[in-house]
């Protein structure tokens, strides 16, 4: 079996950065599925839903290859949040999240066109946001960092100043478990230092 063309269907910069920290060069293809479309209330069902619809977008474009969608949403309080609308919302939801926790579901759909299968999987990571005060709040905001990030966040940017701890995997809150993903592959047959380049 050949080493397939790994596609990631979305634009995260970050999703594309994690698959180059571990030596997989992913061809981007935003799938640009309109996320509005799907609505459930139980926060695993819906990213592993809205990760194969993305998936599915794009996967019709390629002849062969890993077609990877991923979509993520922060469970707080029973409320399913994913990236806010405008700074408003963010300051609002920064409000609630701070010192409390919440939990980060990222769905993973992984589409091999060559073996015709498709796996869809959850990951949940416990995050633990610190105190802060309103001026911090909205000086976070400000930096338009939490306005890109389901969950009002970034771990990898300002974001990881108020995350006091985490519980789970780290990439995870990123937005790819990359452990997840080498699992993943292993299930369609394939080593991930296969894609190493």
């Amino acid at each position: 079996m050949g080493i397939p063309t790994f596609i990631l269907a979305s634009a995260s910069p970050a999703r594309r950065r994690l698959l180059q920290t571990v030596g997989i060069e992913a061809t981007v293809c935003a799938s640009d599925f309109d996320e509005s479309q799907i609505q459930l209330s139980e926060p695993g069902q819906l990213v592993q839903t809205l990760a194969q619809c993305k998936a599915e977008t794009v996967a019709p474009q390629f002849a062969s290859g890993l077609i990877m969608g991923c979509d993520s949403v922060l469970a707080l309080n029973g409320q399913i949040h994913g990236k806010p609308a405008d700074g408003s919302e963010a300051i609002a939801r920064w409000q609630i999240m701070r010192s409390h926790f919440g939990d980060l579901y990222t769905g993973h759909a992984l589409i091999d066109k060559d073996q015709n299968r498709t796996l869809v999987k959850c990951q949940v990571t416990r995050v633990y946001f610190g105190e802060m005060s309103d001026r911090t709040i909205q000086a976070y905001v400000a930096t338009g960092e939490p306005l890109k990030c389901a969950g009002a966040f970034a771990i990898e940017g300002f974001g990881s100043l108020f995350v006091e701890k985490i519980e789970g995997c780290h990439t995870n809150v990123i937005g790819l478990s990359l452990p997840l993903l080498r699992q993943m592959l292993a299930e369609l047959g394939y080593e991930v230092t296969d894609f190493w380049r």
